[in-house]
């Protein structure tokens, strides 16, 4: 809360979801957490794999689409710690091996192509997707766990990250089909 004048109380806290205390000692709830927590780990570490996929790219339209996914990522993480917050917990990582391998064989691919190829492109292109892939289904696992709990205004937030990521998915594809992919097939 924050006191305006002597007579007038702001509240500036987000109201907390009805979770009660038998709710929060379900084996479900627990699990929700957890999960959130492995995917809040996944989104920080995305920021810093976005980065480094942003810099390798060939294509100035694949640079953005990086740099935008990372912005938006950004954002994906400060709606988890709203989440965090309606449940009352505290918003914390749990290492998440998922991601870290997506990550790893994103870096692989930089070391194993040519730069300044379209090849490379293709490559990271399929790299991005399976950590999008990734992200819709846990997004959306999250979703449905969050609609079962009646858990409302965070499967409201959780639904909003997860349209943005099928909607990276698309754009991604796109990318591909209509450049990349072809321009890749005429390189040496």
């Amino acid at each position: 809360m924050v006191k305006k004048d002597s007579s007038t109380t702001v509240t500036t806290e987000m109201p907390k979801e009805n979770v009660d205390t038998n709710m929060k000692k379900s084996e479900l709830h627990k699990f929700f957490l957890a999960a959130l927590k492995d995917i809040y780990y996944a989104e920080h570490a995305l920021v810093d794999g976005l980065d480094k996929m942003q810099k390798s790219a060939t294509t100035e339209e694949l640079q953005d689409a990086f740099e935008d996914h990372q912005l938006q990522t950004k954002k994906h993480i400060s709606r988890l710690e709203k989440v965090f917050t309606l449940l009352d917990e505290k918003a914390e990582k749990k290492e998440c091996e998922a991601i870290k391998g997506l990550i790893k064989e994103a870096e692989e691919i930089i070391k194993s192509t040519k730069e300044g190829t379209m090849t490379r492109d293709a490559a990271l292109i399929i790299a991005a997707q399976k950590i999008e892939h990734y992200e819709i289904a846990t997004y959306g696992g999250l979703v449905q766990l969050a609609l079962t709990m009646k858990h409302d205004k965070i499967a409201n937030l959780l639904e909003k990250t997860l349209f943005e990521e099928e909607e990276t998915d698309y754009n991604l594809t796109d990318i591909a089909e209509t450049s990349i992919n072809f321009e890749a097939e005429e390189e040496d």
